[in-house]
């Protein structure tokens, strides 16, 4: 599934990345706690609410570099400037967790494990 297929269906708004959404994304993972976030071996997609710079750093360390903020949570410009300069893209919808990972699930997404 594409970017902006993602971005459809969770009628996300897009905050870094737009040249990236016709990228694949195969995996998922959902998570607000950050040391569970270091211990990936994979790179997938991370689901979070935890919107603050701790967050773009522990994707920056784990690999991730495609995050989905859930609960009408907004990137701040310091977020995105760091984002930006790891080459992430910022993601956020405002469903929450389970109705994202749901929508996900439903439309092909598979889980990390």
């Amino acid at each position: 599934m594409t970017l902006r297929e993602i971005i459809k269906i969770l009628n996300a708004s897009v905050y870094l990345g737009e040249e990236r959404l016709d990228e694949e994304v195969e995996t998922a993972f959902a998570s607000d706690l950050m040391s569970d976030v270091l211990t990936l071996k994979e790179t997938p997609m991370l689901v979070t609410g935890l919107c603050n710079v701790q967050t773009i750093r522990t994707c920056d360390m784990a690999t991730l570099d495609i995050v989905v903020f859930v609960r009408n949570k907004k990137p701040t410009e310091d977020m995105v400037e760091l984002a930006e300069e790891n080459g992430m893209v910022l993601l956020a919808t405002a469903y929450s967790m389970f109705k994202t990972c749901g929508l996900l699930y439903e439309a092909g997404v598979k889980p990390l494990y």
